[in-house]
């Protein structure tokens, strides 16, 4: 008899032959009542095909950022203990130049594997959670890319449109949910196999911000309401131990149907064990939600209503880390604590500088450096030049180059495409939102010098691949897209003394949108009419002296308004916002509008290249005498360009996250 092609427990299970083998290698399937062990459950989320320590958009290396990073920290949990297993969350194949590379520019043959699966495939996952930026470049694309994933996708709450209105017959476009059998050890080294069950959701909202790709193909439904559907069959066929992977936020409001953020509710479903959740690019457990705990928030032992969580940032910056502590009572695996804990990448030091934690995994980056150089190559080829700086430092509180050439390419697609249609002649209005104003720390901000200009900058400056659309709005509706948009801002008390940040952290800065084509100012003394969900909590009025031809707005006009898809389709939940209102449905992406847009305007001006530089229309109405403050990057670069602005002024502070502090005087005029 050959024993080096028996199985392990086959092996173990006939040690009166074979010498070696003790009671406690052997798989016991007769638990005895108090057993013990512990289960490390490992996630990755959000990684938007952020691979290596790299950033495309200054060609530099970034130790912030990397699976090739968070592989290292993968690797040494897992040597810590005896159990683990490990999940990704999703919004993996989009969000880097590497991501538009393999999708637009080289993309998948059959049979070839994407480099995102070249690195995972290296890391052994158990099971991966479908994000919503998945199908940010057509289900075609997503289903070539996954199937060279050597491990399960799983999603519960996306099924395959049959055009029938009976909910009973839906077919899941994936696996709802997974039950893998696993070998763990308990704490008195016996092994016993265990039944681990995953199940994925993702947010219903795909169906409007993707609805291009998914409308007449995929439904979405609610998460909260798939998971009471699919966990109990999960119990029923024997899942020892339930782990949820929701690519969903953490919000503690009422539970409403189709919600975005779910994860909250989602631990109220009985048997859920476990949540390993994503989609906010945030860090659970976490200060940001200290303010929880009487919602049942508990950032010590990181666990929402009692059930162990965590959510490891984005872009590989951390790995998430629960421990659960099983315990074999009634006949049954139950958990009776947890631990859950965030391992970073890097630090950083008492001079703001970044610290490396670890060093890169050799595997990873060896899979994916064919696709990086390549990356590299196409993004760093010059087509056009600009004749003077494009940056977003100061994108939310002025306005801002990054935004005036996106508003101003969407401007002139538009003109474009609408001549010769009933809609020539309407007012063309514009709008475009900083994508990177800090969101991603310190350094996430847009920065391109004068000179030559390559795809790189163009996805630095408009990092979605959103599509162009245009809106048929009237005077009324766009300015409470305005008074949306100035929810961004906390309300200043104009008699206060002490400092006062202008910047509500809660609202996103790719939902504060500037409309171009009018003018207008912004009373930051007024309450908001809008909270950063869409809904009406005062009857506020920030946007003031709203004009278009230099004359107040008539609110009973038409005017065409140029966006994309996820605004257009009811993204970030602006009032009167939707589908319907789409007049163009334009098939191209917005940043390939801004790339043709520079390059044409760099041809007209003699060769010379396309002046960017904001029109300023649109400024603070005054506010005297008040210390306002925000944050912005803390580099010689941006204390430079604020010199050219009276009203914006450096204070030589910074804060813990490593932000320049600015004070911003609105007495003085917002002209350069």
């Amino acid at each position: 008899m050959n024993i080096k092609h028996l199985p392990l427990a086959l092996i173990c299970g006939t040690a009166a032959l074979f010498a070696g083998c003790s009671d406690s290698d052997k798989d016991d399937n007769q638990v005895k009542e108090g057993a013990q062990m512990t289960v490390r459950l490992l996630e990755t989320t959000d990684l938007h095909a952020n691979l290596l320590n790299f950033n495309y958009f200054s060609d530099s290396t970034d130790d912030k950022v990397g699976l090739v990073r968070t592989a290292a920290l993968i690797r040494a949990a897992r040597e810590e203990v005896a159990n683990s297993v490990l999940v990704d969350n999703g919004d993996l194949i989009q969000g880097s130049p590497l991501g538009d590379y393999m999708a637009k520019i080289h993309k998948l043959n059959t049979g070839e594997v994407h480099p995102v699966y070249k690195a995972m495939n290296t890391l052994n996952y158990d099971v991966a959670n479908i994000g919503n930026h998945e199908f940010n470049f057509g289900l075609p694309f997503l289903q070539e890319a996954i199937n060279d994933a050597n491990f399960p996708y799983i999603s519960a709450n996306v099924f395959k449109y049959d055009g029938d209105d009976n909910s009973a017959n839906d077919e899941p476009l994936f696996k709802p949910y997974v039950i893998l059998e696993k070998s763990f050890k308990d704490n008195a080294g016996k092994i016993h196999t265990l039944k681990v069950g995953f199940i994925g959701f993702l947010p219903p909202q795909i169906m409007q911000w993707d609805k291009a790709n998914l409308e007449g193909k995929v439904i979405a439904k609610d998460i909260v309401e798939m998971a009471k559907l699919y966990v109990p069959k999960m119990k029923a066929e024997g899942a020892d131990i339930v782990v949820a992977i929701p690519h969903s936020g953490l919000e503690t409001g009422d539970d409403k149907p189709m919600a975005e953020n779910a994860s909250y509710h989602l631990s109220k479903v009985a048997d859920i064990d476990a949540i390993m959740f994503g989609h906010a690019h945030a860090d659970f457990p976490g200060s940001r939600y200290a303010n929880m705990t009487d919602k049942g928030v508990d950032i010590e032992k990181g666990t929402i209503n009692g059930v162990a969580a965590v959510m490891p940032g984005f872009w590989g910056n951390n790995l998430g880390v629960i421990d659960l502590t099983l315990q074999y009572k009634d006949k049954q695996w139950q958990v009776v604590s947890s631990q859950s804990k965030l391992q970073p990448i890097y630090r950083t030091d008492e001079n703001k500088q970044t610290v490396a934690l670890v060093e890169n995994d050799a595997q990873v980056e060896a899979a994916v450096m064919p696709e990086h150089n390549a990356t590299r190559e196409w993004v760093n080829k010059p087509f056009a030049r600009i004749t003077a700086p494009v940056y977003s430092y100061f994108a939310l509180v002025n306005d801002d180059p990054s935004i005036q050439i996106v508003t101003d390419a969407q401007a002139w697609y538009t003109q474009k495409i609408v001549q010769g249609t009933e809609l020539e002649g309407l007012p063309i209005l514009s709008a475009g939102a900083p994508f990177r104003a800090g969101r991603g720390g310190s350094e996430d901000f847009t920065s391109i010098p004068v000179g030559d200009i390559a795809y790189r900058n163009v996805a630095d400056l408009y990092i979605y691949p959103n599509v162009l659309k245009v809106l048929k709005l009237t005077g009324s509706e766009v300015k409470e897209w305005l008074e949306m948009s100035a929810g961004q801002f906390n309300q200043i008390n104009p008699t206060a003394t002490q400092a006062q940040a202008l910047i509500n952290p809660d609202f996103p800065s790719y939902n504060y949108d500037v409309l171009d084509g009018v003018t207008y100012q912004i009373d930051v003394t007024q309450p908001a009419r809008y909270n950063a969900k869409g809904e009406k909590v005062s009857d506020g009025e920030r946007i003031v002296n709203l004009r278009y031809n230099n004359q107040a707005i008539d609110l009973n006009a038409a005017f065409l308004v140029a966006t994309n898809n996820y605004r257009a389709s009811g993204g970030g939940n602006f009032p009167n916002i939707n589908a319907s209102k789409i007049v163009v449905d334009s098939p191209n992406e917005n940043r390939q509008v801004v790339a043709d847009y520079i390059e044409y305007q760099s041809t007209q001006n003699a060769g010379q290249g396309l002046d960017p530089s904001a029109d300023m229309n649109w400024t603070f109405a005054p506010v005297p005498n008040v210390d306002i403050t925000f944050i912005s990057a803390n580099n010689d670069k941006t204390v430079s360009y604020a010199e050219q602005f009276p009203h914006i002024l450096p204070t030589g502070q910074t804060n813990a996250d490593g932000f320049a502090i600015y004070q911003l005087d609105l007495s003085q005029p917002s002209q350069p």
